[in-house]
């Protein structure tokens, strides 16, 4: 292992890491693993890139020196960024899987108990094939999980590098919720979260902010596509901020005109939920504790909204396309994962179909402490409530304010302000 102080972590983490990672190799009976997921690949060894898609793993021995196998032109990440010495690249000519065979036999590791992540994205089947009818000599077996055991509580380090991408995420969110007024696009709004989250530290996540108005908060997943925002409708956000492939997320919502009863009772029954977390969980629940917490308080409503997704998931190390971690640990009804210091999560008690066409969310990244939870963010959790809009020029009509933060200063004065404001439109 080479030593060098210009990582994303000092070196002792990197050899944490792999030490807890070569007693769960020994646990499993094994002599030596190939990990090719992106993330589990950071994770150990600080590499990254967006050419994921082609073959890489990283073999770790039970006790010889790791190497990488990689696309050729991958080499150069495997020099710049990790403390990885040994590596045995394939031209895009190559065969990769032949380098990965040869590599093995060079290594002596041929004819040894080798675990393989078998549901790796980027290790297809084809592949797995080629590796089973060829090392006819050893032993391959599943060893799916085998980092993630190491992931899914993050050290101290790791939460504090996690509160620079929360800084991100808060940077993006106030920026898109400025953004939002009657004429402007939804695009307008991408454009104004993603240079909110870039200005403020924050790199490319690995999905882009969701943004959607009006009726289109109703699909899933949906994001911006060049709709014009209309008077008097409201605007759903979805947040990832990045900074060294650790993420963290938060939902709000903007409200265009008048706050609804049906709104303003989403915004509480989720702030409710929100705060029982806070109050309740702490290392020892179960994760189908939690969900069963969130989702009985969202459930009791009269709006015609519900939960209609798990309650939270897993969030740190993520590459596209998702941001989360929850194929490792998700919130919902069954699940018998225990919590424990240092695990980290997007709870989302997001509320879908109001008054069946409107979806609306308030939600927070937080990790659990010895004896609680915190969260990432100290941005306020209430609906932003700009004052009803033309349809030509929000700015222009008399009266307008516009809201410059979301904090509980700026609402209490703004709910006085809007009370003339929208008796005058």
């Amino acid at each position: 292992m080479i030593k060098r102080d210009d990582m994303t972590f000092p070196p002792e983490e990197y050899e944490r890491r792999i030490n807890e990672l070569r007693q769960r190799i020994a646990e499993r009976h094994l002599d030596a693993v190939v990990i090719s997921d992106p993330e589990n690949i950071m994770y150990l060894t600080d590499y990254q890139t967006t050419g994921y898609s082609f073959f890489q793993a990283l073999v770790v021995p039970l006790e010889k020196e790791p190497f990488m196998i990689t696309r050729a032109l991958e080499e150069s990440n495997v020099i710049a960024r990790t403390w990885v010495d040994l590596t045995r690249p394939y031209p895009d000519t190559g065969d990769a899987m032949q380098m990965l065979v040869d590599a093995l036999r060079e290594f002596g590791l041929a004819n040894k108990r080798i675990g393989y992540e078998r549901n790796s994205y980027f290790f297809p089947a084809y592949h797995q094939d080629v590796i089973h009818t060829t090392m006819k000599d050893g032993k391959l077996l599943d060893c799916f999980g085998i980092v993630e055991e190491g992931r899914i509580c993050k050290s101290d380090v790791e939460i504090e590098l996690m509160k620079k991408a929360a800084l991100a995420t808060e940077a993006g969110m106030q920026a898109g919720i400025e953004a939002c007024r009657a004429g402007v696009t939804e695009n307008d709004i991408g454009a104004a979260i993603s240079a909110g989250m870039f200005r403020a530290g924050g790199e490319p996540p690995a999905v882009m902010p969701y943004v959607t108005s009006g009726p289109r908060t109703m699909i899933g997943h949906a994001t911006w596509e060049g709709r014009t925002v209309q008077p008097g409708e409201h605007v759903f956000l979805e947040v990832g901020g990045c900074y060294r492939r650790y993420h963290t997320a938060m939902m709000r919502t903007v409200i265009l005109g008048e706050m609804s009863d049906s709104m303003y009772k989403a915004q509480e029954i989720m702030k409710h939920a929100l705060s029982a977390v806070h109050k309740m969980v702490q290392p020892g629940m179960t994760v189908s504790d939690v969900d069963n917490l969130v989702r009985n308080i969202i459930t009791e409503n009269d709006i015609g909204a519900r939960l209609i997704t798990r309650s939270g998931y897993s969030i740190g190390i993520a590459f596209p396309p998702s941001w989360d971690e929850g194929y490792i640990v998700s919130l919902k009804q069954g699940e018998s994962a225990v919590l424990k210091k240092g695990m980290t999560f997007h709870l989302i008690p997001w509320m879908w179909g109001i008054d069946g066409d409107k979806t609306c969310g308030i939600s927070d990244t937080i990790h659990i402490t010895e004896d609680g939870c915190e969260s990432f963010f100290s941005m306020d959790r209430d609906f932003t409530v700009k004052p009803e809009e033309g349809r030509q020029s929000a700015a222009s009509e008399p009266g307008y304010i516009e809201l410059p933060t979301n904090s509980k200063k700026n609402r209490k004065a703004a709910d006085k302000t809007e009370v003339t404001n929208v008796s005058s439109c």
